[in-house]
C-alpha cells in the first residue's frame, strides 16, 4: 500500500499530518498506515457482566417501521437521503442502519460503542452526554469521526438500554429509536440472538466513495455474520488458532492493539483477522506486506479459509 502523501490516485484522505486520533478502521502497522473497518467486539466478555434490570415505567420508545429485507447489493446501491432499516436478504439476523451523514449515526451509535468497546471506558455504566463529550475529546476527533462503522450483538444492545434504565441516563432521540428498534426484534428479551451493522453514505467525506463504501459494508457483514452464525464463528475460531503462526497472530495482535483494542480479548482478535484477511476488498484499505505477509502466505491462507467456511451467501462472495 502506498502511504498517505506519496500517491493521490490511491490516497484516501487529505495530504496533511494523520491526527493523534485515529478513526476505529485505520491501523498503523509496519510504518504505514493500513485502513480496516473495525469489528465488532468484546462481546464474549462483555457478557460475563450480567445487565441489570430494566426499571418499571422507562420511557417508552418511538415506533419504527416494519422491516425490509435487502440484499448486499441493494443496500450498497442504496442513496437514501435518511437512515434507512434494513435486514440483510443473505443473513435476515443481520440488521444494517444506512446513514445519510455521520451526525445522526453519532448520536445514536456512539455512547454505545463507549460502553461495549472503546479502550478506557467503562464496561458497567454508561457515559452522560458530557463525560461521552470529554471520550469524544480525548480520541482527538469530532463526535462524526469517533466511529464511522458500527456492530453490535443483541445482547450489547440489552445491556446498553439495561445500564440506561438502571441510572436513569437521558438518551438522545436517536438512541431511544435505537431501543424501539431493538424491542420490535424483541432484542431486549434474554438471549435474544441478532446483530446490528452500519456504515455511511459515500460522499460524506472525500476519501469515502463507493468502493470504500462497499468494503466497509462487507466488512461490518462478515462481523455482523460471526456474530449470528455458530458454525462461522467455529470455523473463524479454527483459522485464528490452527491456521495462523503464532508469529503471525503475534504481528496482527500488535497493530490491532496499536489501534486500541484489547489484545488481551481473543474474540476481537479472531474476529477482527478473518475481516482484516479477508473481507477488506479494496486494495487502498490493506496491504499485506505491511503486516509480512508475503502473496503466497495470503492466497495460502486465503484458500484453507474459504476451503472450511460454512455454505451460505458470505463463502460464495468470498470465493468470486
Amino acid at each position: 500500500m502506498v502511504p498517505y502523501g506519496e500517491d493521490d490516485t490511491v490516497r484516501l484522505m487529505p495530504a496533511r499530518p494523520l491526527p493523534r486520533r485515529r478513526p476505529r478502521w485505520m491501523l498503523p502497522a509496519a510504518g504505514a498506515a493500513l485502513l480496516i473497518l473495525a469489528g465488532g467486539g468484546l462481546g464474549a466478555f462483555l457478557l460475563l457482566r450480567p445487565a441489570p434490570e430494566p426499571i418499571a415505567g422507562a420511557p417508552a420508545a418511538p415506533a419504527v417501521p416494519r422491516l425490509a429485507l435487502a440484499s448486499e447489493a441493494e443496500i450498497l446501491a442504496s442513496r437514501a437521503p435518511e437512515l434507512t432499516v434494513r435486514r440483510l436478504a443473505e443473513n435476515p439476523a443481520i440488521l444494517v442502519l444506512d446513514f445519510p451523514g455521520l451526525a445522526e449515526q453519532a448520536r445514536m451509535l456512539n455512547r454505545v460503542a463507549a460502553l461495549v468497546e472503546k479502550a478506557g471506558l467503562p464496561r458497567d455504566r454508561l457515559l452522560d452526554d458530557a463525560a461521552l463529550a470529554v471520550a469524544v475529546q480525548a480520541d482527538g476527533g469530532t463526535a462524526e469521526s469517533f466511529y464511522y462503522g458500527h456492530n453490535y450483538r443483541a445482547s450489547d444492545l440489552a445491556r446498553f438500554f439495561a445500564f440506561a434504565d438502571r441510572d436513569r441516563v437521558p438518551l438522545t432521540p436517536e438512541e431511544e429509536r435505537l431501543r424501539g428498534l431493538a424491542r420490535e426484534l424483541g432484542w431486549l428479551q434474554p438471549g435474544a440472538a441478532g446483530a446490528l451493522v452500519s456504515l455511511p453514505q459515500a460522499g460524506v467525506e472525500p476519501w469515502l466513495d463507493m468502493r470504500a463504501r462497499a468494503t466497509m459494508l462487507r466488512h461490518e457483514l462478515s462481523h455482523g455474520e460471526f456474530f449470528t452464525n455458530p458454525a462461522y464463528a467455529a470455523h473463524v475460531w479454527r483459522f485464528w488458532r490452527e491456521a495462523l503462526a503464532e508469529e503471525e497472530r503475534a504481528r496482527l495482535r500488535a497493530t490491532l492493539a496499536h489501534a486500541s483494542y484489547d489484545p488481551s480479548i481473543e474474540e476481537v482478535m479472531a474476529n477482527e483477522a478473518q475481516a482484516f484477511l479477508f473481507h477488506t476488498p479494496d486494495e487502498r484499505f490493506f496491504s499485506p506486506a505491511s503486516l509480512g505477509f508475503t502473496a503466497e502466505r495470503l492466497a495460502a491462507l486465503r484458500a484453507f479459509f474459504v476451503a472450511g467456511m460454512p455454505a451460505g451467501w458470505l463463502r460464495d462472495a468470498l470465493a468470486r
